[in-house]
């Protein structure tokens, strides 16, 4: 079986295609945009109305959102111990920071790189970039406090969710007025150890 990803980089779907290397599968890239003003494939557009990345195609079948191939994908390749099992003690807190990433800290960049989404008047949108750069340091800070001494998210467990964080780490950017990673030591740490892997450096080629 061959999985198929739309994708782009800089976005979400750098982070699902690093996963699909860390589980050793078979994986073609279907090459797509991101900016508005360009066309996105017909059949892109069939599976994901709003136009985003990753879209993932396997079989008969297919998904959007980050988080959730995230998951499908580790709990389908359970073999390669990217998550805790089902009744492992560990998966709430996976669960919940995959989700965490997801709803908070991809909605603060949201705000500042794609204010358009929230503002009612370009008038507006400098606003909504303004929180969301707040924003930006309120969820990130949350999860290093999680993170505290733990190796990794987890504990001593490297996991899809520190992959996760790793890409969302890339899209800082201060010179928009975006906090900087050494402001969250503990993030930091993990993001630089993930960037040491094989997948990770194939990936984002740093």
């Amino acid at each position: 079986m061959i999985y198929k990803l739309y994708y782009v980089d800089g976005t979400a779907s750098m982070g699902i295609r690093v996963l699909l290397e860390e589980i050793g599968a078979s994986y073609e890239l279907i090459q797509t945009t991101t900016d508005r003003r360009k066309p996105r494939p017909a059949e892109q557009l069939k599976l994901n109305p709003n136009g985003w990345v990753p879209v993932l195609l396997w079989d008969d079948s297919a998904m959007y959102e980050c988080a959730a191939i995230t998951i499908f994908l580790c709990d389908r390749h359970s073999g390669a111990n990217l998550a805790p099992a089902v009744n492992a003690p560990e998966r709430s807190l996976f669960l919940q920071t995959i989700v965490y990433f997801s709803s908070s800290i991809q909605t603060a960049f949201q705000l500042d790189y794609h204010a358009h989404r929230f503002a009612n008047t370009p008038e507006d949108e400098p606003s909504a970039q303004r929180r969301g750069c707040r924003r930006l340091r309120e969820t990130w800070q949350v999860i290093d406090d999680q993170i505290g001494d733990n190796q990794w998210i987890l504990g001593h467990q490297f996991s899809a969710a520190d992959i996760y964080l790793f890409m969302l780490t890339t899209w800082l950017e201060t010179s928009r007025g975006h906090p900087e990673i050494h402001e969250f030591p503990n993030v930091q740490r993990i993001a630089k150890a993930v960037m040491l892997r094989q997948s990770v450096q194939l990936v984002y080629g740093n």
